[in-house]
């Protein structure tokens, strides 16, 4: 898959039976459809169902930032702000293919998730550590 922010190929890591495609460039984590639903239900943050709704009923977001293309169906996709303050601008396909994170955009939104509600099971810091450790995300 091409990475849609610098056009590097991107390599697959799988994590708790989710691949990610993941661009060793600029760090950036594209989750295809389900694949972020998945990552919520098993380290139970999120209700996914309600969180990928609202993330694609969202309106779209004010940013100079330019739109990027769908690594799957080359569309523009839409510029969505989720997550608590400090809001995390992200794309998603209208075609509910996927979501781009840019780099640490994945691992604020966990820390978000975590702190909102903590998980019944497991901790949230394992997948945290995770995504710092084999994304090298940053703060």
């Amino acid at each position: 898959m091409i990475c849609p922010t610098c056009k590097s190929d991107m390599i697959v890591v799988e994590h708790d039976r989710i691949e990610l495609d993941y661009c060793t460039r600029c760090h950036g984590v594209w989750f295809d459809a389900g694949e972020l639903e998945l990552l919520l239900e098993i380290r139970e943050l999120e209700s996914p169902d309600l969180f990928l709704s609202n993330i694609l009923n969202s309106p779209e977001a004010d940013s100079a930032e330019r739109k990027r293309k769908c690594p799957i169906c080359g569309r523009k996709m839409k510029k969505v702000t989720i997550g608590e303050e400090p809001k995390i601008l992200i794309d998603a396909c209208d075609r509910e293919h996927g979501i781009w994170f840019d780099s640490g955009e994945v691992k604020l939104l966990l820390k978000q998730l975590a702190d909102k509600a903590p998980p019944k099971h497991g901790s949230p810091q394992q997948v945290i550590s995770f995504i710092e450790d084999v994304f090298e995300a940053t703060d």
